[in-house]
């Protein structure tokens, strides 16, 4: 068995070099658990910053409610009945969607871009957002389904697209990781032009409820909107731990990967087809959300300065940036009410062309 941030491996012929951080161990017996001080640190900062963030989301909107208050409904008092019905049916459940539908996309962008090496690598610019949306829709502009519904047809939408996108992109019984980036951008533009099609052809009122849904957005999530998400995060993040070490391997490269044993497509189809059912699970919650897939991983790797996949900082980072986005639309000046969505799209832009400016730097050449 070898560390999974190895040293200097030898397989055959070829020697392969990868990042190892400084690592401690904690001995109990004959048992030992090695971890890293700087990685466990942020995780515990970004922790924190989730709860401190969600307290004040909580005390912000149109109706006032203290932390005092907040304190005393989370203790059971019921001496402010109107602010623990704002709290319970409002508040709460909006924070909590973000806070989930944040934490889906920051995992589901990290193992993106650890399957197709590529910090571009999100499921939003490789298309499997839009196919969760084009799901989505026709659950809304066809049948007017009801959250639940709309989440499971996101879902399906989501698995199909993947589906296309991996098929299409295998090449003598491999997936090429910039074939996986270009097919996808292909079959996103298709289903976004789709998408639009869909609003055309719906009936007057559903197209204005798909188009608000479509644009992302936090409003009016009731708890039918919360547990579908939470429940795929429950059940995707320690299937997708089982299976990190290997994918870890797998960055490696292909054939050294498979001299260790690893089985490198099933493990790869396997992360993805669980990337996926996050990012469609969050689409289906909270509507295409742009820029968190694609940041909070990169955001993670630069304040960890370590290789690896980080599976928790990620959704920590995304649940973090979220809850800062809808923070940010709740607190615009002369009341300005911008979707979620969009706001994040802005904010995704521009990183995407730091990124690229940094990838077209003569320091990064």
């Amino acid at each position: 068995m070898f560390c999974i941030y190895g040293e200097k491996m030898e397989t055959g012929t070829t020697l392969t070099t990868a990042y190892k951080p400084t690592v401690s161990r904690w001995r109990f017996g004959q048992y030992s658990i090695r971890y890293n001080r700087r990685e466990i640190t942020i995780a515990v900062i970004l922790a924190l910053m989730v709860f401190l963030l969600t307290s004040f989301a909580l005390t912000v909107g149109k109706f006032p409610i203290s932390s005092e208050q907040i304190i005393a409904i989370a203790l059971g008092e019921h001496s402010y009945p109107l602010q623990e019905r704002v709290l319970v049916n409002i508040r709460l459940p909006r924070i909590l969607t973000a806070l989930c539908v944040g934490a889906a996309l920051g995992v589901s962008g990290a193992i993106f871009q650890s399957v197709s090496n590529n910090p571009l690598g999100s499921p939003d610019i490789i298309g499997f957002t839009s196919g969760a949306a084009t799901g989505a829709l026709l659950q809304i502009i066809m049948y007017r389904a009801e959250p639940w519904q709309v989440s499971a047809a996101a879902v399906a939408g989501g698995m199909a697209t993947a589906l296309v996108v991996y098929f299409l992109s295998r090449k003598q019984g491999q997936v090429g990781r910039y074939r996986l980036i270009l097919t996808g951008i292909g079959v996103g533009s298709i289903l976004t032009a789709l998408n639009g099609l869909l609003l055309v052809k719906g009936d007057l009122d559903d197209a204005l409820t798909a188009g608000l849904w479509l644009s992302g957005s936090l409003h009016s999530r009731t708890w039918q909107h919360v547990v579908p998400v939470f429940i795929a995060l429950l059940v995707c993040i320690p299937l997708i731990k089982l299976l990190v070490r290997s994918q870890l391997m797998s960055e490696m490269g292909n054939d050294i990967a498979r001299q260790l044993g690893v089985r490198v497509e099933s493990v790869q189809f396997a992360m993805m087809l669980l990337a996926v059912v996050l990012a469609a699970m969050a689409t289906g919650a909270a509507g295409p959300i742009a820029f968190i897939a694609l940041a909070a991983p990169q955001l993670v790797r630069r304040l960890r300065a370590s290789e690896g996949l980080p599976i928790i900082s990620s959704a920590l980072m995304g649940a973090c940036l979220l809850v800062c986005a809808d923070l940010l639309t709740m607190l615009l000046p002369w009341q300005l009410v911008l979707p979620i969505g969009r706001v994040t799209g802005i904010l995704g832009g521009l990183y995407l062309l730091w990124l690229l400016s940094r990838a077209s730097s003569p320091k990064s050449n």
